[in-house]
């Protein structure tokens, strides 16, 4: 064994000794005073509800909040009923010992969306999200109309060497103690394109989030939920219409994927766009949220007319994988 190794292995022993990390089952003190929560299981639930109409839930990604989806919440909002959700462990929500695997946040979504009175939705998702996203389509077909995925991350072969060996005990507890928060200017970097996107805000932001209570422990939980060898053979079963939507220069989940993914789903449509990373809803925000409006405004009963959306300045939401 190498002394790299040598010293790997005596920082998770340390780890064991000195606590893992924890995870925090209340309410995470510091939310914004109007943000808005509901109990699912003694889980403390962010979410955000805004606009009329079809009902649509915006998803996010590994590490990330609703904060991403802001820009689009609000522009679909003009004429859909959008609901964005912090999953277990991320953003505003609670971080409780537990299960953190798509299928465990998958049944979260949807008892939340049982408690705003949400009878069939449309889904969309960004990155490790999408794995959510197909969860709750298997788990309940009938009640999702269409799916819209962002650099969509749902197949074991896009699970990095990092995440695969934080699935080991102890190993995990010590790389995710001693790595997790690290960095955090290169991780965002990794998302972008265009180096102008990775601002010493988002970083900030980014930083401030990973700091909450609990945050290691829930983000170590969900990535040891990320096994999709089993799940990813049912794909075929998904009949919703279906937009991916992709960027050509994404580091994080390569566009081979998508065509993978478009070639696995009957009914999907890939969608490219140029000189975009990982986070197309930011670096393409126009353009993918155009497409995106589009796709889910089939849901708009005929005799309804589609609103023109209002122009939407650049978002500067923070980023994600």
């Amino acid at each position: 064994m190498t002394s790299a190794w040598v010293r790997l292995w005596m920082s998770a022993t340390m780890m064991f000794v000195a606590g893992c990390p924890a995870f925090h089952a209340g309410p995470l003190a510091g939310a914004p005073a109007d943000a808005t929560f509901v109990d699912v299981g003694g889980v403390h639930v962010h979410y955000r509800d805004v606009g009329e109409g079809p009902a649509v839930v915006l998803i996010h990604g590994y590490s990330a909040s609703i904060e991403l989806w802001r820009p689009v919440q609000e522009a679909l909002a003009e004429h859909h009923r959008v609901i964005a959700i912090d999953l277990k462990g991320f953003g505003w929500t609670s971080r409780p010992d537990g299960d953190y695997s798509p299928r465990a946040q998958a049944a979260l979504v949807w008892a939340v969306l049982d408690q705003l009175g949400v009878a069939d939705v449309a889904v969309v998702g960004h990155s490790w999200g999408s794995s959510v996203a197909l969860a709750m389509t298997l788990d309940d077909p009938t009640r999702v109309r269409r799916i819209a995925l962002y650099s969509a991350y749902v197949f074991e072969a896009q699970v990095p060497s990092f995440l695969r060996w934080a699935r080991l005990d102890g190993f995990g507890e010590a790389l995710f103690a001693l790595y997790y928060r690290e960095r955090v200017e290169d991780r965002v970097g990794l998302a972008y394109h265009d180096p102008r996107f990775v601002t010493q805000a988002r970083v900030e932001h980014v930083e401030a989030e990973l700091s909450r209570p609990g945050a290691v422990a829930a983000a170590l939980a969900a990535a040891r939920g990320q096994r999709f060898r089993g799940v990813e053979t049912r794909y075929p079963e998904i009949r919703q219409p279906t937009l991916l939507l992709w960027g050509d220069d994404d580091l994080v989940t390569p566009l081979r994927f998508g065509h993978d993914l478009a070639r696995v789903l009957p009914d999907a449509e890939l969608r490219i766009f140029p000189a975009c990373g990982h986070i197309p809803m930011v670096e393409a925000f126009h353009p993918t949220t155009k497409a995106l409006s589009v796709f889910l405004d089939a849901d708009l009963r005929p005799s309804q007319p589609v609103p023109v959306p209002a122009p939407v300045p650049l978002p500067d939401p923070e980023p994600s994988s």
